[in-house]
């Protein structure tokens, strides 16, 4: 059964983190914010869910770039229960998939407590103040894709990009829950 997150919290604003990522360096919330806003992913490289969705949401976050918008990937899975979810094999997948956005080990799951993340994909979409405004799904896709989806998560970030405000009706995403450390 998958886990959903909550409805959108409308102007919570961004957490700060310093978190080690894939290619080597550490990022902090201003390193990876954009000029029209920014999408915090928390994914990891097991779930199916996520699986299903990595090229769309790739496609998508090139796209949103070219409007000014960065994203974030990060896994909080405990890789202690979860080894394909390992720092190793975050490297692996983001070379393999050549990410376009950073993908950020956060070990200790403090980062993921501070934005209440539940499940991955758990898209946190801000705008250019940081300001929440989406916390839905990549679209109707859920283990497989479906056709000709609606873009949710993209159509709610370019429209962020452009008035800073996110859609009133929004889809929760639907994920394997985050792995917490026991």
């Amino acid at each position: 059964m998958g886990a959903h997150p909550p409805v959108c919290n409308f102007g919570w604003k961004a957490r700060d983190f310093d978190l080690a990522a894939t290619d080597g360096r550490r990022y902090r919330l201003a390193d990876v914010s954009g000029a029209n806003g920014l999408l915090v992913m928390f994914i990891c490289n097991h779930c199916p869910y996520v699986k299903a969705i990595r090229e769309r949401l790739i496609r998508d976050c090139v796209e949103l770039k070219a409007l000014g918008v960065n994203a974030v990937a990060i896994s909080a899975n405990d890789p202690d229960d979860y080894p394909e979810d390992s720092f190793q094999n975050m490297q692996r997948i983001a070379r393999d998939f050549k990410f376009p956005f950073p993908y950020l080990f956060d070990e200790t799951q403090e980062v993921a407590h501070a934005f209440e993340a539940v499940c991955t994909p758990d898209f946190f979409g801000f705008n250019r103040d940081l300001e929440l405004q989406y916390r839905g799904r990549l679209d109707a896709s859920k283990t497989a894709p479906v056709a000709n989806a609606r873009r949710d998560l993209f159509e709610a970030m370019k429209a962020i990009a452009e008035t800073g405000l996110g859609p009133a009706e929004q889809i929760p995403s639907i994920g394997c829950s985050i792995k917490w450390k026991r």
